[in-house]
């Protein structure tokens, strides 16, 4: 008897995954296409060292850049190396992992557009608090 249900929801599994295929494959695309296409010294050009600016605009950055968190620190200590500040390394690598906004339509796609919309969101606005949060805790030490 588990045997069946087991059976029968492998199958609607892979269904559904073939169906998602084509989302999933075009967002990976979009992902590698944009990496490689920025090239590393764009960001050192347009961070300016404001405390409230850059932590908003690496926020920005990072949720259209979209990528892994493998990824992200070691273009967070290249970035820190060619005078990026913390904060807005920070930022960055927190949306670049959490926001996607690349990957908002497979996401939406998979889970409903509300939830993926609200998700974004939230994880946008987090990375700047906790931007913020990593330097007033560097400041107290």
């Amino acid at each position: 008897m588990e045997f069946k249900n087991t059976k029968e929801a492998l199958i609607k599994t892979l269904k559904n995954f073939r169906q998602m295929l084509p989302a999933i494959l075009g967002v990976v695309m979009l992902v590698s296409l944009s990496l490689s296409l920025i090239p590393k010294s764009f960001y050192t050009k347009i961070f300016t060292g404001n405390n409230i600016f850059d932590p908003l605009l690496g926020a920005a950055i990072g949720s259209i850049s979209a990528g892994n968190p493998i990824i992200s620190y070691i273009i967070g200590g290249e970035l820190l190396e060619q005078g990026v500040s913390l904060i807005a390394v920070t930022a960055f690598i927190l949306s670049w992992v959490t926001v996607g906004i690349v990957q908002l339509p497979a996401e939406s796609m998979m889970l409903g557009k509300k939830f993926a919309i609200t998700r974004n969101a939230i994880s946008f606005i987090s990375s700047i608090i906790i931007a913020f949060l990593v330097m007033f805790t560097l400041s107290l030490i």
